[in-house]
């Protein structure tokens, strides 16, 4: 089961990176959030209701649901889906790929975790990788107010899904039957209708844009994307924890730029290249098993 749910995660959120740029243009962003998330918690309420499985949350767990609503299905894509109008959806998931390094410092700071040593390493050398994936972009260009503006969103949205992260694994620890299919339905719901809101109140248009681009990626993010994207990875947060599930997040950018090179025509150099492998490396470094990693270096 762990297998499978590792697979759908990495293969689904590989994939909607670029769904997220093909949303941009027509509908403001805040409302094409909205619109993903009220699609898949409605989808989600249906299942539910039909399967008969409990689906209104103790009381216990409502402030946890309001802040993973805020983080996870609000912040968070505000910030993915602004940074996609100046960074590549290849870049965009690299940056992501660090969630597991923040996953580790948020847990000491809020959960009192202890920061392995080769964390730490790990967390400079995808740092460093960033910095040369981002280098040929930025060449000519560190005048360019907005390709910065797109790499500060992108990591204050990976914060904010860490945050996300931390929250469901408490919830999933209370002993409430808290499954992912009942939080995801109300952090979704949560989220998406603060979006709305705050889109009313500042008089955005409430368009829909019929082009099949635009609805086809509507339909993707909403039911892949929400709907088993996360119902996948949440399950694997509380199977195997915050941290081991993060680990995901490293082979994204495998699946992001590989479709990014075809559809955005991100160029790939030299320094790009050793950029990826350092993410990786650092990746690698800070998450893999003990005993795979002594073997592995034993093997150098």
């Amino acid at each position: 089961m762990n297998t499978l749910l590792y697979a759908l995660t990495v293969l689904i959120w590989g994939t909607t990176w670029i769904a997220i740029s093909f949303q941009l243009g027509v509908v403001p962003a805040p409302v094409s959030i909205a619109y993903r998330f009220w699609i898949a918690a409605a989808v989600l309420m249906a299942f539910l209701l039909i399967s008969r499985k409990p689906w209104w949350p103790p009381r216990q767990a409502w402030p946890y649901l309001f802040a993973q609503g805020i983080a996870l299905f609000c912040v968070n894509f505000l910030c993915f889906y602004y940074a996609s109008q100046w960074i590549t959806s290849g870049l965009e998931a690299v940056v992501f790929s660090t969630a597991p390094l923040w996953n580790a410092i948020n847990g000491r700071l809020f959960l009192g975790k202890p920061i392995k040593p080769q964390v730490m390493v790990g967390a400079l050398l995808g740092l460093c990788g960033i910095v040369l994936l981002f280098a040929p972009q930025m060449a000519g260009h560190w005048h360019d107010s907005h390709t910065l503006w797109g790499l500060a969103l992108t990591l204050g949205g990976t914060l904010c899904f860490s945050c996300g992260n931390l929250l469901s694994s408490r919830m999933q620890s209370m002993g409430l039957g808290l499954t992912p299919w009942l939080t995801n339905t109300w952090a979704m719901l949560i989220g998406s209708t603060t979006l709305g809101v705050a889109a009313l109140a500042l008089g955005m248009p409430f368009a829909l844009d019929p082009s099949p681009r635009y609805l086809g990626a509507l339909l993707y993010l909403a039911i892949p994307g929400s709907v088993i994207g996360f119902t996948a990875y949440l399950m694997l947060v509380g199977r195997i924890g915050p941290d081991r599930a993060a680990y995901s997040t490293v082979l994204f950018p495998i699946v992001a730029l590989t479709i990014s090179t075809i559809f955005e025509g991100y160029h790939w150099t030299p320094l790009a290249l050793c950029g990826l492998a350092l993410v990786l490396a650092g990746n690698l470094l800070a998450f893999l098993p003990p005993s795979l990693r002594a073997r592995l270096m034993g093997a150098t």
